[in-house]
C-alpha cells in the first residue's frame, strides 16, 4: 500500500492471479484508471486502487510489461499522474531443452585419434539465456552396442562435439561392428540440480575403414541374364596409380573374373551354381616396377541360388482316416509337400493353406492347417460320419513365387466297437518237416471282423500269444481278405522241439472303445508237429578265431576246433581251405588242432553231410617301425621373422598306436641347430617349433630333429625338417 508514484514490480511468470499493490486514493481523487501493456490480465479495482494480475504471465511471451496510473475526481478529470507502472517478468525453468535436429548422423574413421571431434549435437532452450534455466550440458546416456567396459565414445558436455574415447580409438573396426547409435542427452540448469528438465536424441554413427580392403562375399546370382562382363565390386589401394591383378587360388581352366586399372571387379560369363557354388581369388596392387603395394586381399564369391522350381506334392492324394470320436484340435495327418530349389532358403521354404473344403458341412471351417508344417488339425467338434463318410481338400502350398495344389482327401471311419471272431476255435495238427525252409507258409487262419471294411478297426492283426517263446513262427494279414498265413520265420529242429502247441490271438490297430474288450472268440489253437530230417554236422561256435604276435615261431599251436553230429554220428575234418596265405602254411590235425592259419575254413564230414566253420587269426603289432614327421602340409614362418612365432609339428608311426602313445622331439646338435631353433612339447603326439631369433633369411631350412616313440623296445629316429622362411599373403600363407 501507497501513494500514487512510478513503482517497479517483479513476478515470476506462471503462478496464477495475484494482488501487486494498493495505491491510496488522495482528495480530491475518488477513483483509478489504468492504461498500457495489460495483455488483458492486469488491472486495477478503481475505487479501491488494488492492482492485481487476474492469470498467469510468460517470461517466453513478454519480458516486461509498461502501464500507467493516473486518480481522478468525481467529474472524471484526472488528479495526479500519470504515473509508470513497470512489471518485470521473472523466467522459471518451465521449457526443456530442445535439439535442432529429429536424428544426426556421423562418420568416423577406424583409428580416428581420441578426443578429436568428427561431430556436433546442438540443442536450445527457450528458458531466460542469463539464467541457469538455458544452459546446458551434453552427455552420453547409451550406447548401442556396448560391447567393451568402457564407451567407444565421448562427448564435450558443453559444446555437444561428440569423439572417440581412447579405448574406441583402438577398438573401432568396421569389421566387427560398422553402426553405432549413441542416446545423447541434454539437460538444462547446467546437469546440475536433479530436477533440472532432459530431452534426448538418437545419434547413429557409421564406422569406415581405410580404403584398401577387401568387400564382403560377393553373391552373384546363377543363370544371369546381363550382359557380361558385369561389374560385381571394387577395391582400391591406399596410394594412387598403382597396377591391378588378379591371380587363382584354385587353379581352374579358366577363371571367369577379371579387373579393370581402376580396380573394378568383373564376372566374365554366366555362373552356374551346379558347375561350382563358391570361388575364392586374390586380387594384389603392384607399382610401375612389379614391386607389391598392397598386402593381397581375397575374394570370396557365392552363387546364389534362383526360385525356378515349384513346390511338388509328395502324393497325388493323400489319404487322412479320421475317427469320428477325435477331438477338437487333435493333429490328424500331414500333407507333404517337397522343393528342389537350395535347401534351408527361402526359395524352398514352403506355407500350407486350405483353399477349399467340400462338402462344407456341417460348417465350412472343419480344418485347420499349420502354415509352416503342413500338420493338418480339427478344427472345430468331432467329425460324424453321418452327416459325411469324406470331406475334399484342396491345399495351396506356396513359395516365394510359385504354387502348388495338393489335394486331401479326409475319410471318416466308425470307432472300433466289433471284435475279431475266429471262424474255428481249433485248427487241428500240421506236420512239417524240420527242414522246411524259412519263409514258407504251413497254415492259415482266418477271422471276421463287423466294423468298417479297410479301416483300421477292421483290420486283423495275428499274433501267437502262447506255445512260442523264442518267435519260431509269424503270422502276416491279407489286408483285402483278413486272412492270416502262418510262416517260419526261423529254422526248426526236431531235437530241441519236436511239437508247438500254439495260442494265436486276433486284434486290431485302433483300440477298441471304452467297455469292450477282447474275449475267447479271438483266440485259436493249432499243433504243430516237426519231423525228423538227417541233419549235416555243426560246429560247437559259429566261427573261431585267435590272437598271436606278428613274430611267432612256425608249428606253434593257435587254436582247437570241435564239431559234432545232431543225430550223434561220429564227425571228420576232411578240408582245410585257406585264403590270403601270402606263402605263409597251415597244419591241422585229425583232432581239429591248427598249427598256423590265416584267413581260412574248415570242412567236416559227419555220415553224408558236410559243413564248414571260419576261421581268423588276429596278429598283434611289434615295435619295429621309426616314428617320422607328418607332411601333411608345409612348415613355414612370415618373413621377416619378428620374434614369438612359432608352429606345430606332428610325428607319427606306422605301428598300433599302443607304441606310439607319447612321441619326444628334440633338436639334434649339428647344424647349428639349437641356436637357430627351439622344439618344445605341445601334447603326445605334437610340439612346437619356434625360431630362437629374427635374423633369418628368405630361403628353406634344414632343421634336424630326433623323434623317439617311447615304446617296449624304444625306436629312435633323426629327420630333416625343411622349414622355410618366406613372404606371406594375408592369410599369413606363403606368397
Amino acid at each position: 500500500t501507497g501513494p500514487l508514484k512510478d513503482i517497479d514490480f517483479s513476478v515470476q511468470e506462471g503462478g496464477g492471479p495475484r494482488i501487486l499493490y494498493q495505491f491510496k486514493l488522495e482528495p480530491p481523487a475518488v477513483s483509478f484508471r489504468t492504461s498500457g501493456e495489460k495483455a488483458g490480465i492486469i488491472d486495477i479495482e478503481p475505487k479501491t486502487g488494488i492492482l492485481y494480475i487476474n492469470g498467469s504471465l510468460d517470461w517466453e511471451t513478454k519480458q516486461e510489461h509498461k502501464l500507467q496510473v493516473e486518480s481522478l475526481d468525481e467529474s472524471g478529470k484526472r488528479v495526479k499522474g500519470p504515473y509508470d507502472v513497470t512489471i518485470h517478468v521473472e523466467d522459471i525453468n518451465d521449457n526443456p531443452p530442445e535439439f535442432n535436429q529429429t536424428k544426426y548422423y556421423g562418420v568416423v574413421r577406424q583409428n580416428s585419434r581420441p578426443g578429436k571431434p568428427f561431430m556436433y549435437v546442438h540443442a536450445t532452450d527457450r528458458d531466460d539465456p542469463t539464467t541457469l534455466h538455458a544452459q546446458l550440458s551434453y552427455s552420453i546416456l547409451h550406447h548401442f552396442p556396448n560391447p567393451y567396459a568402457e564407451m567407444l565414445f565421448q562427448i564435450d558436455n558443453a559444446t555437444g562435439a561428440i569423439s572417440p574415447s581412447r579405448t574406441g580409438s583402438y577398438y573401432l573396426d568396421p569389421q566387427k561392428q560398422d553402426t553405432f547409435t549413441l542416446v545423447v542427452s541434454v539437460k538444462d540448469m547446467a546437469g546440475t540440480t536433479a530436477n533440472a528438465f532432459a530431452s534426448s536424441v538418437d545419434v547413429i554413427i557409421t564406422v569406415k575403414e581405410s580404403l584398401w580392403k577387401a568387400p564382403s562375399i560377393i553373391r552373384i546370382t546363377e543363370n544371369s541374364t546381363q550382359v557380361h562382363p558385369v561389374n560385381i565390386s571394387k577395391v582400391q589401394s591406399n596410394e594412387p596409380g598403382v597396377i591391378y591383378g588378379i591371380f587363382e587360388k584354385e587353379k581352374l581352366p579358366r577363371l571367369p573374373f577379371s579387373i579393370s586399372e581402376n580396380g573394378d571387379i568383373y564376372v566374365t560369363q554366366p555362373l552356374d551354381r551346379e558347375e561350382k557354388d563358391t570361388y575364392t581369388f586374390y586380387v594384389v596392387s603392384k607399382d610401375n616396377t612389379g614391386e607389391l603395394v598392397d598386402k593381397p586381399l581375397q575374394i570370396h564369391v557365392i552363387v546364389e541360388d534362383i526360385n525356378d522350381n515349384p513346390p511338388v506334392c509328395q502324393q497325388d492324394l493323400t489319404i487322412i482316416e479320421v475317427q469320428e470320436n477325435e477331438k477338437g484340435g487333435s493333429n490328424i495327418g500331414t500333407v507333404f509337400a517337397t522343393d528342389m530349389d537350395e535347401k534351408d532358403s527361402l526359395n524352398s521354404r514352403l506355407h500350407f493353406q486350405i483353399q477349399s473344403q467340400e462338402p462344407e458341412f456341417p460348417s465350412k471351417n472343419l480344418f485347420y492347417i499349420q502354415q509352416d508344417t503342413g500338420t493338418l488339425q480339427l478344427f472345430g467338434p468331432s467329425l460324424s460320419k453321418r452327416e459325411s463318410a469324406k470331406y475334399f481338400l484342396k491345399v495351396l502350398v506356396t513359395d516365394s513365387q510359385f504354387e502348388t495344389i495338393c489335394n486331401v482327401e479326409v475319410h471318416v471311419i466308425d470307432i472300433n466297437d466289433q471284435i475279431p471272431i475266429f471262424i474255428n476255435s481249433d485248427y487241428g495238427t500240421v506236420t512239417l518237416a524240420e527242414d522246411t525252409p524259412i519263409g514258407s507258409v504251413i497254415s492259415e487262419i482266418e477271422a471276421t471282423d463287423g466294423d468298417e471294411p479297410a479301416t483300421g478297426s477292421s483290420l486283423i492283426i495275428y499274433q501267437v500269444k502262447e506255445g512260442d517263446p523264442n518267435n519260431t513262427f509269424t503270422i502276416e494279414t491279407d489286408s483285402e481278405t483278413n486272412r492270416g498265413f502262418i510262416r517260419i520265420n526261423k529254422a526248426l529242429d526236431f531235437e530241441t522241439k519236436p511239437l508247438y502247441n500254439l495260442v494265436i490271438n486276433a486284434t486290431n490297430p485302433e483300440p477298441l472303445v471304452e467297455g469292450v474288450e477282447y474275449n475267447a472268440s479271438s483266440l485259436t489253437m493249432l499243433k504243430l508237429a516237426v519231423t525228423n530230417v538227417d541233419e549235416p554236422p555243426a560246429f560247437r561256435k559259429p566261427f573261431y578265431k585267435a590272437e598271436v604276435s606278428e613274430d611267432i615261431p612256425v608249428n606253434t599251436l593257435v587254436m582247437t576246433v570241435e564239431a559234432y553230429d545232431p543225430e550223434g554220428d561220429s564227425v571228420r575234418v576232411s578240408k582245410m581251405v585257406l585264403k590270403d596265405m601270402q606263402g605263409k602254411y597251415a597244419q591241422y590235425l585229425a583232432c581239429g588242432k591248427i598249427l598256423f592259419l590265416q584267413k581260412s575254413y574248415l570242412l567236416v564230414e559227419g555220415g553224408s553231410q558236410k559243413s564248414k566253420v571260419f576261421l581268423t587269426l588276429h596278429l598283434r603289432d611289434v615295435n619295429d617301425n621309426y616314428p617320422q614327421i607328418a607332411t601333411d602340409y608345409p612348415t613355414f614362418f612370415c618373413y621377416p621373422v619378428s620374434g614369438g612365432e612359432r608352429t606345430l609339428i606332428q610325428a607319427t608311426d606306422a605301428d598300433e598306436q599302443l607304441f606310439y602313445s607319447k612321441f619326444t622331439f628334440s633338436l639334434a646338435d649339428e647344424m647349428n641347430a639349437r641356436n637357430n631353433w627351439e622344439v618344445s612339447k605341445f601334447n603326445a603326439t605334437h610340439a612346437f617349433l619356434s625360431p630362437k631369433h629374427a635374423n633369418f633369411e628368405e630361403k628353406v631350412y634344414d632343421v634336424p630333429i630326433i623323434l623317439n616313440d617311447n615304446g617296449k623296445p624304444p625306436l629312435e629316429n633323426k629327420v630333416n625338417l625343411k622349414v622355410s622362411i618366406c613372404k606371406c599373403s594375408s592369410e599369413n600363407s606363403c606368397f
